[in-house]
């Protein structure tokens, strides 16, 4: 059994400042101790992703990624594509995290390479509870790969 570590890091790319707000306080009463980094759109995801510019150099990779689709500018999907088409990036999870229920969008995140499809439940319990299943699936469950 693999030995788990001391402290998680968690990419939210998220436009909502509530469902963000969601996603931080179901995580700080979670079972891990996480660091969750907030990006609103594309542009600054991928540049805390590849460590770009002043705010972003001394970045940690993520271990996990969550991700709205409906974002301005580039959309989730766009998003997705772009993680999962770069060598340095593909592997890091990535959980989309959306309102959406349509099996289109479902496919199409799969078909992107999303890890998994949580549609947010509505309820802030439910939600509470479904961040933190995702959290023990991907940090007790699931083999994170070496070097997230």
């Amino acid at each position: 059994m693999r030995t788990p570590k001391t402290l998680y890091d968690i990419l939210l790319i998220e436009d909502d400042l509530g469902d963000a707000g969601l996603v931080r306080i179901a995580l700080r009463r979670g079972p891990f101790t996480v660091q969750l980094h907030h990006v609103k759109d594309s542009v600054e995801a991928m540049a805390f992703l590849r460590r770009i510019g002043p705010a972003f150099e001394d970045a940690r990779r993520p271990d996990l990624i969550l991700l709205d689709l409906n974002l301005p500018g580039r959309s989730g999907h766009e998003i997705l594509e772009e993680i999962k088409a770069d060598s340095e990036l593909h592997a890091i999870p990535v959980v989309v995290l959306s309102t959406s229920e349509a099996e289109r969008d479902v496919l199409k995140a799969y078909a992107l390479g999303a890890n998994t499809f949580v549609t947010k439940p509505m309820d802030a319990d439910e939600f509470s509870r479904a961040i933190h299943a995702i959290e023990t699936f991907w940090f007790t469950v699931a083999q994170l790969p070496v070097g997230s």
